[in-house]
């Protein structure tokens, strides 16, 4: 039951994704690439004094992947620089060393179950390595 309403959030966020646009005023943005489904993102970050005051991220891929931006911006928006880096380690944890849960992930949980299927790992971590190149100002990250 519990993995019907996960399916059910990540389905809803590929539909109706969160943060889902360019920011004219990003001070921060990279270009992600999954080369093994295609799944293409870019992401926009506008940063204050160490803090994300807004996100926002275009393109497309498969639910997964785009389920994984819009929850990843719900995630991060608002949040320090050193907190949003805090919870890409324990989303990359999350999903690759088995047994690893986190409190400080909140609906991010969902993806728990994606740690089953490693190809799919790529498809939900891909805005997660392209947050974190936009935060170190590189041009793109891919999954490969």
């Amino acid at each position: 039951m519990l993995e019907d309403l996960y399916q059910e959030l990540i389905l809803d966020h590929n539909q109706h994704p969160h943060h889902y646009g360019e920011l004219s005023a990003a001070t921060h943005h990279a270009q992600g690439n999954n080369p093994l489904c295609g799944d293409q993102f870019e992401l926009y970050l506008e940063v204050c004094d160490d803090k994300i005051i807004d996100i926002g991220f275009t393109g497309d891929g498969c639910a997964i992947s785009k389920a994984s931006a819009s929850i990843m911006t719900d995630e991060i928006a608002g949040k320090t620089l050193e907190e949003a880096k805090e919870l890409f380690s324990e989303f990359h944890k999350l999903l690759t060393q088995e047994g690893a849960s986190t409190s400080k992930l909140e609906k991010a949980m969902v993806f728990e179950g994606v740690r089953e299927f490693p190809v799919r790992v790529k498809c939900a971590t891909l805005a997660w390595h392209t947050f974190q190149a936009a935060l170190n100002k590189k041009e793109s990250a891919t999954t490969e």
